[in-house]
């Protein structure tokens, strides 16, 4: 075995032989340098995690000329050494940070995540998820090892979306703590980082409801969009009151003109619960406008601007247009009408069926909303009849307002409240 002080001079004379040979350091003990046949000189910690009896470990430093010298090597064979002494090994240290690094990323972590964290989930809350972390989080924390990421620093993401909305905050928020509780659940993280951290403030309640003029303006600037756009505005938003998505997604086979209605399904209602929506006259009228005649497809969607093959889009760019044809429609003398969103459509329809006496519940059953607490697990009837009602009567006071008929009387119905 030799002996001698690890120096470069020393390093650089060493000669290269059949198989590895070593010199070892008389001030650290257990550092050396070994070259191997080909020459190449590698910096290296022979120790023990015990006593004699213990095998020996041998750890690789670092490789000669590759930014490593005598002075660094043996100064990481000392830090080496204090672990040593601590109990802890420095090969399973290096593997565990090798894993760390490369297996418990975030982006590492998030992949994991989007295939077993999201099981059970609608597609669409799923698709959610992934578009949130790939647009928001992935970017700024992609690279960095989970278990070293503070809460600190996804609230510094979040800060970075002050120019948008509340609500988008919060559902960044959302998902990056779902994510972290899913992974300390599975012993990746010892604690979930946001613990303890204040969920950010929640978007205010919006209240816009559309008048009676407005909603008239609405349905007749739609006529300008186009039939399918027009579709859109008029035979379901302002007709039914149901959500946009669940809107431009609809299919052919989800309707039934026989029996006046649209099944549908649970799978792309956004409680996940199946929704019976009865056809009012108005429906049927513009749905027969879509189809070309009273004999509807059999499949395909209904909105869309590809032969059926996939949903219609571009609500931004439809809703700009719209936008310029209300204010065109507006008489000089007359106020502006002020901005609203097309969910506030469907907020518009249920406050317009409760100023025609409609009973809430009733309303709640059109617009397919989620009882809470006992309610929401015991009550099971559907309303089936007292929906049809409802958007028949929607439908006629839409039709009285749009061709300027006076006004109906508000219909008094037997179990309304």
């Amino acid at each position: 075995m030799t002996v001698g002080k690890i120096t470069k001079t020393s390093v650089d004379s060493m000669s290269k032989g059949p198989r590895d040979t070593f010199l070892w350091d008389t001030e650290c003990k257990g550092f050396g340098v070994k070259v191997t046949p080909e020459g190449r000189r590698i910096y290296v910690l022979q120790y023990r995690m015990g006593g004699r009896s213990t095998p020996t470990r041998r750890y690789k430093i670092g490789q000669h000329g590759s930014g490593w010298t005598p002075e660094l090597a043996r100064r990481e064979a000392n830090r080496l050494l204090i672990l040593v002494a601590q109990g802890i090994d420095p090969a399973e240290e290096k593997r565990r940070r090798h894993y760390v690094a490369s297996e418990l990323t975030f982006n590492a972590v998030a992949d994991r995540f989007e295939e077993k964290g999201l099981e059970g989930l609608r597609e669409k809350t799923r698709e959610f998820f992934k578009s949130t972390l790939r647009i928001y989080l992935r970017p700024k924390l992609g690279k960095r090892p989970l278990p070293a990421i503070q809460g600190s620093e996804i609230f510094s993401v979040l800060d970075g979306l002050s120019t948008h909305s509340p609500a988008l905050r919060r559902n960044v928020f959302a998902v990056a703590r779902r994510m972290m509780r899913w992974a300390k659940g599975r012993g990746i993280i010892d604690r979930n980082p946001l613990e303890g951290f204040e969920v950010p403030a929640a978007a205010p309640s919006r209240d816009r409801v559309l008048s009676d003029h407005e909603l008239k303006l609405v349905w007749t600037a739609s006529e300008e969009l186009g039939a399918i756009f027009c579709g859109l505005v008029r035979l379901l938003l302002l007709l039914t009151g149901q959500r946009r998505d669940e809107v431009a997604g609809l299919e052919w086979q989800e309707l039934d003109r026989a029996r006046a209605e649209w099944i549908l399904p649970s799978a792309r209602a956004k409680n996940g619960k199946e929704h019976l929506i009865p056809l009012s006259q108005q429906v049927i009228a513009e749905l027969d406008a879509l189809a070309g005649s009273a004999s509807w497809p059999r499949k395909g969607f209904v909105l869309t601007t590809d032969g059926g093959k996939s949903r219609v889009s571009g609500f931004s760019r439809c809703k700009r247009k719209l936008d310029e044809q209300v204010r065109d429609l507006v008489e000089d003398d007359a106020a502006p009408v002020t901005a609203w969103r097309f969910h506030d459509l469907r907020r518009s329809v249920a406050t317009g069926l409760q100023r025609l006496r409609v009973s809430s519940e009733w309303i709640e059953a059109v617009q397919n909303r989620r009882k809470a607490g006992v309610a929401g697990t015991y009550q099971r009837y559907e309303y089936a009849d007292e929906k049809r009602e409802a958007l028949h009567i929607w439908g006629r006071h839409v039709a009285a307002i749009v061709h300027d008929a006076r006004e109906p009387r508000p219909v008094e119905l037997a179990d309304a409240s």
